[in-house]
């Protein structure tokens, strides 16, 4: 089972994680990792923008790489858009395997991809003005691992 969603709402993360592994038939971990808005350095908020469809199809395209290489049970890979502001969660990755090493895997895969080549742009808001964010050499380095 895969579940991609891009949406605006807020997500409960507790929930969403409940609902994840009550589903999950013979997986023997469940992993999950949610992203939050940080608030340091006077960040006000976080803009993020992405092109329906496609960026769907591109989360979708990952999560079943990443299903077909650790035999996943199950992968959800939540995304918001619009404006966060901090301490908001912006994300979720949750994995599902018979052997938790699979789990833990491919829920680190979905987050570099994630990182460095999902098609989100986002930009921060700050007291001297809006600024995109960047790609950092550190992200595009750690897919080398895969």
């Amino acid at each position: 089972m895969i579940d991609i969603r891009v949406q605006a709402e807020p997500f409960d993360y507790g929930q969403e994680c409940a609902d994840f592994a009550a589903a999950q038939d013979g997986a023997g971990a469940v992993v999950t990792f949610c992203g939050i808005v940080r608030g340091d350095g006077g960040l006000e908020a976080m803009e993020i923008e992405h092109y329906p469809g496609m960026t769907e199809r591109a989360l979708t395209a990952i999560a079943d790489e990443a299903a077909r290489r650790w035999a996943l049970t199950g992968v959800l890979v939540l995304h918001r858009h619009g404006t966060l502001s901090p301490g908001a969660h912006i994300m979720m990755v949750a994995t599902a395997a018979p052997p938790r090493a699979s789990a833990f895997s491919a829920a680190d895969f979905l987050m570099d991809y994630l990182k460095s080549r999902a098609p989100f742009w986002k930009k921060e808001h700050r007291p001297e003005g809006p600024s995109w964010v960047a790609a950092k050499a550190s992200d595009e380095d750690a897919l080398t691992r895969w």
